[in-house]
């Protein structure tokens, strides 16, 4: 079997070498993502980055990433399923992925690919000047929030407390939970908890929104890759407030990052709300993600992916 571990801070820097370059790819490839949610492990195979997650409480490999021959490798994760008895499932493959999987493996898997999982990729320069008939509507909700709120300002989120922000966070949570209690917050708030109390070593970056002392929205994100900013976590204590911290953040990002393309705004999860908010600032592309199942000779029926 493949001798995974549990990732760990100290081996952040090895990783980022793997993952800051493994060309366009979704969120679930930010060690800070990997870090933060659930139980990710990963091992080295030759020159491979291989990866396992819990997904849904099923274990599942994420497209490795590297340099030279995928063959061996997928080799690899192919016995590791098999000698622990698990169905072997990869996923994060885009379209090229999923053909050159075929390709090596003949009508071995079965495909599918999940919309819901899509990342959102904006221009940073669209999201920062808002221009164009396309985001009039932004731009009047923009101008009626400063309106209201004349004397808000925006600080770097190291210029605010841990204390600060997990109050306004236990606020947001006890209200959202009150306002939709079939909603399941419990693994964002662990990942937003430790984003907090690792938000220096992992390289976190983020802006917040202030108003007479009172914290009214922050956001907390860092590099995908060389040209691309993903965004992890965006809170806010109104509606309106949502559109200023992303404008703000963008603008922010793009005079410290002057090399910065897009920014990831990662995926809606099938919310229908999400999914509609997501879509209204007119995402520049998105990041396809399919799933591939290994076909085993005592598999019966289909396999509900």
């Amino acid at each position: 079997m493949i001798e995974f571990k549990r990732l760990e801070l100290s081996d952040k820097a090895h990783y980022d070498k793997y993952l800051m370059n493994c060309g366009e790819r979704g969120c679930e490839y930010s060690f800070v993502n990997l870090f933060l949610w659930g139980r990710q492990k990963a091992a080295f195979v030759g020159d491979f980055l291989v990866l396992q997650s819990q997904f849904d409480r099923r274990s599942v490999y994420p497209f490795p990433v590297g340099q030279g021959d995928v063959k061996p490798v997928l080799d690899a994760i192919i016995h590791d399923a098999r000698a622990r008895g698990i169905p072997c499932c990869l996923t994060s493959l885009n379209g090229a992925e999923c053909e050159l999987l075929e390709s090596l493996y003949p009508g071995q898997f079965r495909f599918h690919c999940n919309r819901d999982n899509y990342d959102y990729v904006y221009d940073i320069n669209g999201l920062a000047e808002l221009r164009g008939r396309k985001y009039q509507k932004k731009r009047n909700h923009l101008h009626r929030f400063h309106d209201a709120h004349p004397d808000c300002v925006f600080l770097p989120i190291e210029e605010v407390s841990t204390e600060a922000l997990t109050a306004m966070l236990n606020d947001w949570y006890e209200s959202h939970k009150a306002a939709n209690p079939g909603t399941n917050y419990h693994m964002e708030e662990v990942a937003i908890t430790r984003a907090l109390r690792f938000r220096q070593a992992l390289g976190l970056e983020g802006l917040a929104l202030v108003e007479d002392g009172r914290l009214m929205a922050f956001t907390l994100g860092s590099r995908l890759n060389g040209e691309t900013f993903d965004i992890h976590f965006e809170k806010a204590v109104e509606e309106a407030a949502y559109a200023a911290i992303n404008q703000a953040f963008a603008r922010y990002l793009r005079d410290k990052y002057p090399q910065l393309r897009f920014l990831n705004r990662e995926d809606d999860m099938g919310l229908e709300g999400l999914r509609k908010a997501k879509m209204s600032y007119n995402p520049d592309k998105m990041i396809e993600k399919c799933w591939a199942r290994l076909w085993e000779e005592e598999d019966e029926h289909d396999y509900a992916l």
